[in-house]
């Protein structure tokens, strides 16, 4: 989770110049009986109107799960039925619609599914090089005094951290500073006209008034 699934669907189908369609299991499914087969029929409907198109679903397992598996309704094999005779494209024209799929656990997905997704991409967590890259894109133009040394050192503590994990993190430290101006009781100017909060309880700033 995490690794950039979802940012990759989005990047191949800006390459190639193509209408987006991202689709998540919520957007098909339905309470009401063929209301699902009906949605995935209309978006395959609607793909296929276009030069070009990319069909993106995520978290696909949601719908295309191993068909007899325990929980499994009757409506989710309904919505898959009707995803594969899509897919296959009989009595329709797929040339110009590319489909793609994208799940944390592919050995969850039906038999049917994933012959129809033969080729299949394993995204992995990001190397030392793309965490210390990732650090640096997600602190973007906010000032700071980290080093080289230490968005190194920042990438090699991160390991196993996935792209979301490491955009959360510096999200956090992002905070730091707003945590510490809910708790300062008195202010300082400085040279350079910047507030800089101090943390200091409550009896110790009365003392210095």
């Amino acid at each position: 989770p995490g690794t950039g699934k979802s940012v990759l669907a989005k990047a191949v189908a800006t390459e190639v110049d193509a209408q987006f369609f991202s689709i998540s299991a919520a957007d098909i499914t339905s309470k009401w009986i063929g209301v699902g087969e009906k949605n995935v029929k209309e978006l395959f409907v609607q793909a296929r109107e276009k030069d070009n198109s990319i069909i993106f679903i995520d978290e696909i397992d949601s719908i295309a799960g191993t068909r007899g598996s325990e929980g499994k309704s009757e409506s989710s094999k309904n919505i898959l039925t009707q995803l594969l005779v899509q897919l296959e494209g009989v009595g329709n024209d797929n040339s110009k619609v590319l489909f793609l799929a994208a799940t944390n656990t592919p050995w969850s997905l039906d038999s049917a599914i994933l012959r129809r997704l033969q080729k299949r991409v394993y995204i992995p967590l990001p190397d030392p090089v793309a965490r210390e890259t990732l650090f640096r894109l997600k602190l973007g133009d906010t000032p700071h005094n980290l080093t080289q040394i230490d968005f190194k050192i920042l990438a090699q503590k991160a390991d196993s951290y996935s792209g979301s994990d490491i955009s959360n993190v510096v999200q956090d430290a992002l905070m730091q500073p707003v945590r510490v101006l809910q708790k300062t009781m008195k202010f300082k100017k400085v040279q350079v006209e910047e507030i800089i909060p101090e943390e200091k309880d409550q009896k110790d700033a009365k003392k210095e008034e």
